[in-house]
């Protein structure tokens, strides 16, 4: 009769696709029944096995119940798992996207890669992540290949190396060199600009006169010189550049801390605590910081100019390394450093972002910040040496006193 009772709960409450799970347990709770109703009565009573059969009962209840929640529970983490790899997959497609926008920004051909972002997003739009995520993983392994072919064409021998570029880990005293930097990762090439800040002021100029959220008004390189009679200038900070998806509803904007030489703060409320790194340039002295957030409002300054990663800081290499994969993917990048009093801007070429910290260090720089990249690349020195790549919000530029 107690047999018969917890089979017909069973049948009841049994769902489908937890069969055999219950099955090992109904099974293993019928051996214990049967143990108890052939025992011998004298040593087991008639109220002994009912109490029994009421306590099993209950700890059947309770397991059934923690089996059923923790089915529930898996069944919850594979949805949320499944989640992750879908919002995972779509953002590694519009990385992989603005990586190509940034080859296409450095004149590099792009049409064999096209199709594989196709493919890519068509299997997206289907829900069909499995072979989204097998064409992504093709395109950016040749993407990772486009972007090892622009750094071996700057190497010595290269097809882009220059033929009177030499060997050198001193930087200029003034002016532009393009020169071979020997670092512990290998030789880089540099295209660097050097000032002395007793004759040179350095500024920063804005497209921008105050705070810009969304559709921000961006200018070429070339335009920042002209305008401020500069003998030099590079691109500043990161920015959101119309053509990125993740750019929609803040294009053209940037949000690190910064001073014009209008001296206008941009971004100021929401850098307050800010963490990012700076530079602060002041006659012939030079500042950089850690954060931001050590830096007030003094308008006293020539420049201040807030960007990340910080590179080298009181002659040590401060950087290391990231999580970030367009810091360790190969690519050129930009920096202000100094030694002293001597200003320099510039880019390191096929560099990862260590790769840049170790040639700033190598080249004797007391402390180096790294610059916006990629397909925002400019570097002017009497015409573009590096660019002109797309219009920027902002520009670092050195005029004479």
């Amino acid at each position: 009769m107690y047999i018969k009772r917890i089979y017909k709960k069973f049948i009841t409450w049994l769902p489908v696709e937890e069969g055999i799970i219950i099955v090992i347990l109904l099974l293993s709770c019928i051996a214990l029944l049967i143990y108890i109703f052939f025992t011998d009565d004298s040593l087991v009573s008639q109220q002994q096995q009912t109490s029994a059969l009421s306590i099993n009962l209950a700890i059947l209840d309770k397991n059934y119940l923690a089996l059923k929640n923790q089915d529930q529970y898996k069944r919850n983490q594979a949805l949320e798992n499944l989640e992750k790899n879908i919002q995972s997959t779509y953002k590694s497609s519009i990385s992989a996207y603005q990586d190509m926008l940034d080859l296409q920004d450095q004149n590099q051909k792009i049409d064999k890669l096209i199709p594989l972002y196709v493919t890519t997003v068509s299997d997206l739009g289907e829900m069909n992540y499995a072979s989204a995520s097998a064409s992504l993983s093709v395109l950016k392994s040749q993407i990772t290949q486009a972007q090892d072919t622009i750094a071996a064409m700057s190497t010595p021998g290269g097809s882009l190396a220059p033929a009177n570029a030499t060997t050198s880990n001193i930087p200029p005293k003034n002016g532009f060199n393009q020169q071979y930097v020997s670092t512990s990762n290998g030789i880089f090439l540099v295209d660097i600009i050097a000032a002395d800040l007793n004759s040179t002021r350095i500024i920063v100029d804005t497209a921008s006169g105050s705070d810009c959220g969304n559709n921000c008004p961006v200018l070429p390189l070339s335009d920042y010189v002209s305008r401020n009679g500069a003998w030099a200038g590079i691109n500043g900070t990161f920015f959101c550049p119309a053509d990125y998806p993740s750019c929609a509803g803040k294009t053209g904007s940037f949000d690190t801390l910064l001073m014009n030489k209008n001296k206008t703060y941009f971004n100021s409320a929401n850098n307050v605590y800010s963490i990012v790194p700076a530079v602060i340039i002041s006659g012939t002295n030079v500042r950089f910081v850690s954060a931001s957030e050590q830096w007030g409002r003094d308008t006293s300054p020539d420049m201040v100019l807030a960007m990340q990663p910080l590179l080298v800081l009181n002659n040590q290499i401060v950087y290391g390394g990231s999580g970030d994969g367009k810091y360790n993917s190969v690519g050129t990048r930009g920096f202000i450093a100094n030694i002293g009093s001597t200003i320099y801007i510039g880019d390191v070429l096929g560099a990862t972002m260590q790769d840049s910290a170790n040639v700033m260090k190598a080249m004797g720089m007391n402390n180096a910040l790294n610059l916006d990249e990629g397909g925002s690349t400019a570097l002017w020195y009497g015409g573009y040496k590096l660019g002109p790549g797309r219009n920027i919000p902002n520009a670092i530029l050195f005029v004479n006193k």
